[in-house]
């Protein structure tokens, strides 16, 4: 037999649920319920439960006013976006067909559309959490795989096949890391906690490109010393701060790429990874 609630219970049903009728002991914790007169167990109230939130249906990826201008922008942006991710698999598929220095300029390529799509979002005023996320997968596409892909193909037949693999996967892996870690990391205005994807993509592409005249396992060396550098704390300026730099600075590599540009890009390159160790010291010191 089975004995409704009390009426003042507010707004339950007075029948009890089918577990009250198979369990009708006390509740944990509680002290056991009183018996009825007639011997007849009376049923343990149902534990209140919350309703669910109801999700929102539709949820925007572009926060504000959905205006059609701003929806055009929007569009606009990812499109850049989307093309990064586009070149940096047609680098992939030009470096499976041989043609290295394709490849590279894709990769050249995707470097300047990622600068584009944040620079657009920031400027047309439609930055977003999605963008951000799309980014950062292109980025691993173009930058964490594409990039290392064309290396590896521009070094297979200078180096040992097995050596050549094992420096492109740890660029890939520290790219992945790299980027994962910014997107969680606080934002810094100034500085990059180690070297970008982007910046170590660009380094790669360009030396390609130009055909370096280093030795294999120099290039090698160079290959895992960039993965390094992605994943290092050390600080490396954003190119918002190099640009403020005194105009003589530009002008003396601007200058010296007329006389030897190969031998002017090693030492500017080698002279960014050298500033941040630099400027770590001398963060610990102050």
């Amino acid at each position: 037999m089975r004995v409704g609630r009390r009426s003042g219970e507010s707004g339950r049903a007075a029948t009890a649920t089918r577990a009250e009728v198979i369990y009708t002991g006390p509740e944990l914790g509680q002290a056991p319920r009183p018996i009825a007169a007639s011997g007849v167990h009376v049923a343990a109230p149902a534990p209140v439960v919350a309703a669910p939130a109801v999700e929102a249906e539709g949820a925007s990826l572009l926060p504000g006013d959905h205006t059609m201008a701003r929806r055009f922008r929007f569009a606009v942006v990812n499109a850049c976006t989307l093309a990064s991710l586009s070149l940096g698999l047609l680098a992939i598929f030009l470096a499976m067909r041989g043609d290295v220095r394709y490849a590279a300029a894709c990769l050249v390529a995707c470097v300047a559309f990622d600068g584009i799509d944040g620079a657009l979002a920031r400027r047309l005023g439609v930055s977003s959490p999605f963008g951000a996320q799309m980014d950062s997968l292109a980025d691993m596409c173009s930058f964490g795989l594409a990039a290392p892909v064309v290396v590896y193909a521009s070094l297979a037949h200078s180096v040992p096949t097995a050596a050549a693999m094992i420096a492109c996967i740890l660029v890939a892996a520290c790219a992945a890391i790299r980027l994962a870690r910014f997107n969680v990391s606080p934002k810094d205005g100034k500085f990059f906690s180690g070297v970008p994807t982007t910046m170590a993509a660009a380094v790669l592409a360009v030396t390609v490109l130009i055909d370096l005249p280093l030795p294999g396992f120099a290039l090698l060396g160079g290959v895992a010393l960039l993965a390094f550098a992605m994943v290092s704390s050390f600080p490396y300026a954003k190119l918002a701060r190099l640009l403020k730099l005194p105009p003589w600075l530009w002008l003396v590599p601007l200058v010296a790429a007329f006389v030897d540009a190969r031998l002017t890009f090693t030492v500017v390159v080698f002279g960014y990874l050298l500033s941040g160790p630099v400027m770590w010291v001398r963060a610990k010191r102050a």
